[in-house]
């Protein structure tokens, strides 16, 4: 099935786009293509009624229970990416572990937590990197590893391996730029984090993750991400330049993702992390902390409650598992 299909969906409105070297060149057109956005929105605004509003609702509701019907498909396709990866870690001598909602899964559900679509693991930067140079070579044909170097339409700083036999929407998906939106595995590299108070640090990671995130999202022309770019593009140098500071000196105890993914600013006792453990997840055992509780805790804090109904969140707005 072709992609284009759904391309309808979930393409936004026309917008105007930043042209920024036309708009170094020539600083007229900066003003006249805002105003002509400007235009655009008050148009598109006065247009915007409440039966416009209703029907969009009522669209999303329907594509949010189709989603849910698919989910138990994605997770089992999931599972199928987690077992490729663990077979070339394996066979490669590398070091990887469950993270985030997939160990708490393990912890509190013995697989995935009902609701969640995607599964996440780490490694350390070093083990990354050896993982990055085998695994395109080692993957079967219908698996992907993506980045910003082998999927020239990604901007997100994650590695992830993808299916390209599905299609996985996520709220921050765009059909402007071509890249791969197949099912898939998140892989987050762990670097070791200065020796500050566990305060500092983590105001130091979400400011320099908040501030990439907002930085090399996609911009229109406005009043506010013309604030935006100066603001936060100097907050992130700022930010990065402590962080770098920071770590010349002491003993580095704990560790984390790398800040720009760091959107948390957790981090994690090293010695909560390894040696490396098993557990059992869907009824297979994977590679885990050795201190789960300690590691859980420091993620989530009291992770044994389960959430509310109105409080868990989904990754995906659209799954198709299978494309035909």
């Amino acid at each position: 099935m072709s992609l284009q299909k759904y391309e309808k969906i979930f393409t936004p409105r026309p917008a105007a786009r930043c042209h920024l070297p036309a708009a170094r060149i020539f600083p007229g057109y900066f003003l006249l293509h805002f105003a002509c956005s400007c235009r655009r929105n008050a148009v598109y605004l006065q247009h915007t009624n409440a039966d416009n509003i209703m029907e969009s609702m009522d669209k999303q509701e329907k594509l949010k229970r189709y989603t849910l019907q698919n989910l138990r498909i994605c997770q089992q396709k999931q599972l199928e990416i987690l077992i490729e990866i663990d077979r070339i870690c394996t066979r490669q001598g590398i070091e990887y572990w469950l993270d985030g909602g997939s160990l708490l899964g393990a912890v509190r559900h013995k697989g995935f937590i009902p609701w969640d679509d995607d599964i996440d693991i780490a490694m350390t930067l070093e083990d990354f990197r050896k993982f990055k140079a085998v695994a395109q070579r080692e993957l079967p044909s219908h698996l992907f590893l993506q980045n910003r170097q082998t999927d020239a339409g990604v901007r997100e700083p994650i590695t992830k391996i993808r299916d390209l036999n599905s299609l996985y929407i996520e709220r921050a998906d765009t059909f402007e730029a071509d890249y791969s939106k197949g099912i898939f595995v998140d892989i987050f590299p762990f670097v070791d984090y200065p020796n500050l108070p566990p305060a500092w640090t983590k105001h130091i990671a979400k400011g320099i993750s908040k501030s990439y995130s907002v930085l090399h999202r996609m911009h229109y022309y406005s009043f506010r991400s013309f604030a935006e770019f100066f603001w936060f593009g100097g907050k992130y140098c700022l930010l990065n330049s402590l962080w770098r500071f920071a770590g010349l000196w002491g003993k580095k105890t704990r560790c984390s993702d790398i800040p720009v993914l760091n959107g948390r600013g957790v981090s994690f006792d090293k010695k909560a992390i390894k040696p490396l453990k098993k557990i059992l997840f869907e009824g297979r055992e994977f590679p885990c902390p050795c201190d789960v509780h300690s590691y859980l805790t420091d993620l989530y804090g009291d992770y044994m409650t389960v959430p509310p109904v109105g409080k868990r969140e989904f990754h995906a707005v659209f799954i198709l598992p299978e494309l035909q």
